[in-house]
C-alpha cells in the first residue's frame, strides 16, 4: 500500500512536470484524482516544445503509427452558452470541474442498506429514467476539454457559429431508413441500426468523420507502403486507406465509404466518397465527399482536420478540427455479439406488441354492413 507522503509527492511531481515527462516517467497513480491531474497536464501541454520535428518513417513518410484517443468533453457542435470557438481557461476549467464532480459522485460506494425504489430521474450525460443503461464505471467520454494548439475549444466544428450549416433550399436530409415499403423498424433485425446489430460502430466513431462516443474511443494507426489501416476500438472496425489509388467506379458503396490517401509533407490526406446510405453523415451520403488531414503536431498530439463537401446539400464546404492524444493503453477486442441481448429483446418486445394488437383487433365487434340491422 502506498504511504500518504508518497502519494503527495507523486501529485506534486505530476503538477510540476510536462506532458511528455508525465507519460514516460510518472509512477503508478494512487487515485482517480491524480489521473485527473495527469490528463490536465497532458491537455495543457499539448504544444510541441521548441525545435521539435515530426518523426519520419524510414522511407520519409510522416510516422503517425501508434495508439490514439479522441475522448473529450468537447462536442461536434457548440453549446448555446458559448459564443466563441476558443474558450477561456476559466470556462474550460468550469466544464472540467463540473465533470470531475459528476465522476466523484458516481464513484461513491453504493449503500446496500438503502432500497432503490425507482430508476434515477437523471443519471447524467443526458440520460434519464429507463435510459440509464450504463453506470459510470462503463463509460469513458473524456475528462478534459479538447485543445487545439493549446487552445481550449467549445466545439469541433469551426463554422462561424459552431453549428452545421443550413441546407440548400429544397435539399432533404437522408434518413437512416431505406426500409422497403410496409416494413417497420422493429419488424426484422435489418430495420435496426448497424451498431445494435454489431455490424459497425455506433454513431461516427469509425468515421469518416471520426467522432468520440460515450466509451471505446481508442484507435490504432498502422502504416504500410500502399495502405494505412485504422483499427477502431468500437465494434472492432478497421478503416483501410488506399495510398496513391483512385476511387472505385463499380457502384459499390463499402462500409465507411471508399477512402484513398496521399501524403503532403508531414500530413496524411484522406479523401472518402461512395458512402452507403446507412452511414449518412449529417444526412448526406450519395454525393458526399469528406477530406481528412492527419498531422502529428507534438510528441503526443495529432491534429485531425475534416472538410465536408456535398454540393447537393450545402452551398459551400464546411468542417472542423480537433487533436488526438496518445493513448498509453492498447486496443482490445470489442466482442459486441457476446451477450448482445438488446437486439433480441427489442424484437421480442415488438412481437409482443404485435400479439397484443392482434388480440385487441379480434376482440372488437365487426363493423355492420351499411343498411343492415343488427338482428337476423
Amino acid at each position: 500500500m502506498e504511504r500518504p507522503e508518497m502519494k503527495t509527492r507523486t501529485l506534486v511531481q505530476v503538477l510540476m512536470t510536462g506532458a511528455l515527462a508525465v507519460s514516460l516517467a510518472a509512477p503508478a497513480l494512487a487515485s482517480a484524482q491524480e489521473q485527473f491531474v495527469v490528463n490536465r497536464v497532458r491537455a495543457k501541454g499539448a504544444v510541441a516544445p521548441p525545435g521539435w520535428k515530426a518523426p519520419k518513417l524510414a522511407d520519409g513518410r510522416p510516422d503517425l503509427q501508434g495508439n490514439w484517443t479522441n475522448a473529450s468533453l468537447t462536442t461536434l457542435t457548440r453549446p448555446a452558452q458559448f459564443k466563441a470557438l476558443v474558450l477561456s481557461e476559466a470556462e474550460a476549467g468550469k466544464l472540467e470541474g463540473t465533470n470531475d464532480a459528476y465522476l466523484a459522485e458516481r464513484n461513491l460506494p453504493t449503500d446496500p442498506s438503502k432500497t432503490i425504489k425507482d430508476l434515477p430521474v437523471d443519471c447524467g450525460r443526458g440520460f434519464s429514467g429507463t435510459s440509464c443503461g450504463y453506470d459510470n464505471a462503463w463509460t469513458d467520454p473524456g475528462e478534459t476539454v479538447m485543445r487545439v494548439k493549446g487552445q481550449p475549444r467549445s466545439s469541433f466544428l469551426t463554422t462561424p457559429d459552431g453549428r452545421v450549416p443550413a441546407r440548400k433550399a429544397g435539399a432533404t436530409a437522408a434518413g437512416r431508413g431505406g426500409l422497403p415499403a410496409g416494413m417497420r423498424q422493429n419488424d426484422n433485425p435489418e430495420g435496426r441500426s448497424l451498431g445494435e446489430r454489431c455490424l459497425m460502430s455506433f454513431g461516427n466513431s469509425a468515421g469518416p468523420v471520426m467522432l468520440p462516443l460515450l466509451y471505446n474511443n481508442t484507435y490504432k494507426f498502422v502504416q504500410a507502403k500502399d495502405h494505412v489501416a485504422i483499427l477502431v476500438e468500437m465494434v472492432h472496425d478497421v478503416r483501410i486507406v488506399r495510398i496513391g489509388a483512385k476511387h472505385r467506379t463499380d457502384g459499390v458503396r463499402p462500409w465507411m465509404g471508399d477512402s484513398i490517401g496521399w501524403y503532403e509533407g508531414d500530413t496524411l490526406v484522406v479523401e472518402t466518397t461512395n458512402y452507403p446510405r446507412q452511414q449518412a453523415f449529417q444526412g448526406a451520403w450519395e454525393n458526399l465527399k469528406v477530406t481528412e488531414k492527419f498531422t502529428k503536431v507534438a510528441p503526443e498530439r495529432m491534429l485531425y482536420q475534416f472538410t465536408i463537401d456535398d454540393p447537393t446539400q450545402w452551398d459551400a464546404p464546411w468542417g472542423g478540427e480537433y487533436e488526438f492524444s496518445a493513448s498509453s493503453g492498447d486496443v482490445y477486442e470489442y466482442a459486441c455479439h457476446e451477450g448482445n441481448y438488446g437486439l433480441q429483446n427489442i424484437l421480442a418486445g415488438a412481437r409482443d406488441e404485435d400479439r397484443q394488437a392482434a388480440e385487441a383487433a379480434a376482440a372488437r365487434p365487426r363493423a355492420q354492413a351499411p343498411g343492415r340491422s343488427g338482428t337476423p
